[in-house]
C-alpha cells in the first residue's frame, strides 16, 4: 500500500506558481564518475534537469571548498554507447530509457553501478518493497499535434477514449465543422499493436495518457478492432515524421514541451516546434501570457508527481552512499536550493513545497 504523509499530499495542491528560468549549460552524458559518486539513470522526461541539477550541485560542492563529497551524474535515456559503464568499476548495463527500465537496472545492480532513478509514477506492486520514490517536482501530460493541421484545439477524456480505442477515426465524428479526414493517433514505446490493442512497453507519456483515459488491456475489448493507433520509438521529442502528419495525436509531456520550447532545453532529436500541446475536458495546459504549466491542468487526472528511486538501505545508510539524503532528501539540496528550484521552473515543471519534496513513498 502507498504510504504518503497526509501534510504532504495536502501541499501538493499548493505548489507556487511557475516562473521560466534559465540556468547555466547543462551536462548530457557526464565523463566517467567516480565510484563513490551518485549516478542515476531511467526516465527521458526528467534527464535535461536532472543534467542540470548535476551541473548546478557539483558547482555549489566547488564553490565551498568541498572536494571530498559524492558528485551528482546522470546518464541520458537514449544515445550511444550501450551497454553503458555508469561509474569507475561499475558493471556495464544496457542503457535505461524509462522508468522500469531504470528501476530493473536499481534492482539488479549496487550503489557501484546505480544509485538512483529518474521516475514520472508512483510505485506499483512490481516494485521492490525496498524502493523508495523520493519526489521532488510535479508534471503533467496532454496531447500534442501539429500546428496548422486538422486536430482542434481541445478534446475530451471521452475523445481521446474513443480515438485511442479506434471508436472514432474521423474528426467529423468528434465535430461536424472539422475536416472529414483520418484521424492517426500515435503512442510511443516498444508496442505492438493488432486488432485486441496495444502492448508492450509505452513511454512514461503515452503510459500516463492511456492509464488517465482508462485504455483496456489488449484483449479485453470484446471482438472490437482497436489496430488504428500508430506507433513511433521515442516519445516527448516530435522528430518523428509520422508526427507531421496533419491528422496525428500524440500524448506529451507538458512540461518538457514547456523546456524544449520555452526554456531552451532540448535533447538531440528533439523538434517539438511542429506540435503544439492542447486542451483536455477544457483546461488549457499552459498559462498565459507565462508560457507556464496550469496550476489547474496539473490539479486533474492528468498531472503526475516526478519521483528520483532509491534503495532503501543506501537512504538510510551513513556511509559514503549516505549522501543520497544530502541530494535528495527533505533538507537536501533538491528541495532547499534555490539555484534547483530555479532549474525545475526553467525546465517547464512545477516545484514542491515543503513537508512534500523529499517525503519518500514506497509501496
Amino acid at each position: 500500500m502507498l504510504r504518503l504523509a497526509a501534510r504532504a499530499a495536502s501541499a501538493l495542491a499548493l505548489a507556487s506558481a511557475l516562473a521560466l528560468t534559465v540556468t547555466t549549460p547543462a551536462l548530457a552524458d557526464p565523463p566517467l564518475p567516480a565510484a563513490t559518486d551518485i549516478v542515476g539513470v531511467g526516465a527521458g522526461v526528467t534527464e535535461t534537469l536532472l543534467n542540470q541539477f548535476s551541473t548546478d550541485y557539483n558547482a555549489s560542492l566547488a564553490a565551498a571548498g568541498d572536494t571530498t563529497s559524492p558528485r551528482l551524474y546522470s546518464w541520458d535515456s537514449t544515445g550511444a554507447p550501450s551497454p553503458i559503464v555508469t561509474k569507475a568499476g561499475a558493471t556495464p548495463i544496457v542503457r535505461p530509457d524509462r522508468t522500469d527500465a531504470g528501476v530493473a537496472a536499481l534492482n539488479a545492480t549496487t550503489s557501484s553501478t546505480v544509485d538512483f532513478v529518474r521516475a514520472t509514477r508512483f510505485p506499483n506492486a512490481n516494485d521492490l518493497p525496498g524502493n523508495l520514490f523520493v519526489p521532488f517536482a510535479r508534471d503533467a501530460v496532454s496531447w500534442a499535434a501539429p500546428a496548422g493541421g486538422n486536430a482542434p484545439q481541445n478534446l475530451s477524456t471521452y475523445d481521446l477514449s474513443n480515438i485511442y480505442n479506434c471508436r472514432v477515426t474521423k474528426w467529423k465524428q468528434i465535430d461536424p465543422a472539422l475536416p472529414d479526414t483520418t484521424i492517426v493517433p500515435v503512442l510511443a514505446g516498444h508496442l505492438y499493436v493488432d486488432r485486441r490493442g496495444v502492448t508492450g512497453a509505452p513511454m512514461e507519456s503515452s503510459d500516463t495518457l492511456l492509464k488517465t483515459i482508462g485504455y483496456p488491456p489488449a484483449g479485453t475489448d470484446g471482438s472490437s478492432d482497436r489496430s488504428c493507433v500508430r506507433v513511433v520509438e521515442r516519445g516527448d521529442q516530435g522528430w518523428d515524421a509520422l508526427l507531421h502528419d496533419p491528422n496525428a495525436i500524440v500524448p506529451y509531456s507538458v512540461g518538457r514541451f514547456i523546456g524544449q520550447v520555452y526554456g531552451g532545453h532540448s535533447r538531440p532529436g528533439d523538434d517539438p516546434v511542429i506540435l503544439t500541446v492542447r486542451s483536455i475536458d477544457g483546461i488549457a495546459p499552459l498559462s498565459s501570457p507565462d508560457h507556464a504549466l496550469a496550476s489547474s491542468f496539473v490539479n486533474t487526472s492528468y498531472g503526475r508527481i516526478l519521483f528520483n528511486v532509491v534503495r532503501e538501505a543506501d537512504w538510510y545508510s551513513t556511509s559514503a552512499a549516505g549522501g543520497l539524503r544530502k541530494v535528495f532528501g527533505p533538507f537536501g539540496w533538491i528541495c532547499k536550493s534555490p539555484v534547483a528550484a530555479a532549474a525545475v521552473r526553467s525546465h517547464g515543471f512545477r516545484t514542491l513545497p515543503v513537508g512534500a519534496c523529499g517525503v519518500t513513498v514506497h509501496r
